[in-house]
């Protein structure tokens, strides 16, 4: 298992290391990476010493990711096809300590979201503890209010169903095509690396790309011609795309380890169409894995602050970004609302979606009943 813990511990430090979100709300005077490059570029709109920032905060994260990939390659090789896992033998003392070990960490979990609902129905805390809806009306408080909210529920979307066509057609490109080696091998380096970018770099390397309007090489202007797409949905949505890719992309890369190169093989020697076996074969197959992949773009989507904070605008606010800003502003109460507003929409997402793909699931891995 000490790989598997060496490489948890360099997720931790990785994701510990990039955060802003919590940082920014509760780290008070701690001065930390990610806090200083977004004070840098929106309290100074020194946009030079935030992209020196980025790259000093990208450095360890980057040594990190490397890391956790050796550990992972020596981990893969030390697993033998005959080992068999381990069931251990019930111990009712032992059992109970772990039950008492997860059910503590379960009850914080819970405590911090009620603590959340809690604070954001209080009128005024701690003063008047009386319990109502006020706050969701967003009266009076900036962030944007219900506009912010439905805008990230459409960007949501938008990152979940475009996100899942690039993620999987890309990892079926990688995974599936035997020639070109050193070029799959690169674009597989490329479609992991964002697991080491922090949501900030990728926003600010993302003001300084589409905010140009071209640039001047050896005295010819070359015009930017992804400038128009600059404060739109669209170049929200790429960013998502891009912040969560290598998670989705590994996920679809493992589903589609399960199928034999064979199906393509057989394909190919009956002259069918690569197209027609992805979509009546591939698809199916790996549906739980494509659905799975969607789950995970609409609710980070919702939830992230780091990326977006760089490249919402007037006319876009966005929900998470709201939070931040309403915080910012005093309005702790207001903050909480649109936060539990933010989890209830993954939560009622996330039933339905169980409820809806519940039957397409069943209907297309009725093949591995047989």
């Amino acid at each position: 298992m000490r790989y598997g813990l060496a490489s948890a511990v360099m997720v931790c430090f990785i994701l510990a290391f990039t955060d802003f979100g919590a940082p920014k709300v509760i780290g008070g005077n701690t001065n930390i990476l990610a806090t200083d490059i977004y004070k840098q570029v929106i309290g100074q709109q020194n946009f030079t010493m935030g992209a020196v920032v980025s790259v000093v905060l990208l450095i360890p994260t980057v040594v990190a990711f490397v890391v956790d990939r050796i550990v992972q390659h020596r981990q893969v090789s030390q697993i033998a096809a005959k080992s068999v896992p381990l069931v251990p033998r019930p111990q009712a003392l032992r059992d109970r300590l772990y039950l008492g070990f997860c059910g503590l960490g379960a009850v914080l979990i819970l405590g911090f979201y009620l603590t959340a609902v809690y604070a954001s129905l209080v009128k005024v805390w701690p003063y008047t503890l009386t319990l109502g809806f006020w706050h969701y009306h967003f009266s009076g408080t900036g962030g944007g209010g219900y506009a912010a909210f439905f805008n990230s529920v459409r960007m949501s979307l938008y990152s979940a169903v475009f996100g899942t066509a690039i993620t999987f057609g890309s990892a079926y490109l990688i995974e599936k095509t035997r020639q070109m080696k050193i070029l799959r091998q690169a674009a597989y380096f490329l479609a992991i690396l964002p697991l080491a970018l922090p949501g900030l770099v990728i926003g600010l390397a993302y003001i300084f790309f589409f905010n140009a309007p071209g640039w001047r090489i050896g005295g010819v202007f070359l015009p930017n011609p992804l400038n128009v797409i600059y404060a739109s949905m669209a170049i929200l949505v790429i960013s998502n795309i891009v912040h969560f890719f290598s998670v989705s992309f590994l996920t679809a890369t493992t589903a589609l380890k399960q199928l034999d190169r064979e199906f393509e093989t057989v394909s190919e020697s009956m002259g069918v169409a690569f197209t027609r076996t992805f979509m009546r074969v591939t698809v199916p197959v790996c549906i739980p894995a494509i659905l799975e992949i969607g789950m995970y773009y609409f609710v980070n989507s919702m939830a992230t602050v780091s990326a977006v904070i760089f490249l919402y605008s007037a006319d876009l606010p966005l929900a998470s970004v709201a939070v931040a800003n309403m915080d910012d502003a005093g309005d702790v109460a207001p903050a909480c609302a649109m936060s539990v507003l933010i989890l209830l929409t993954n939560l009622t997402v996330r039933i339905l979606y169980g409820f809806l793909t519940r039957r397409i699931k069943t209907r297309s891995q009725a093949w591995a009943n047989r």
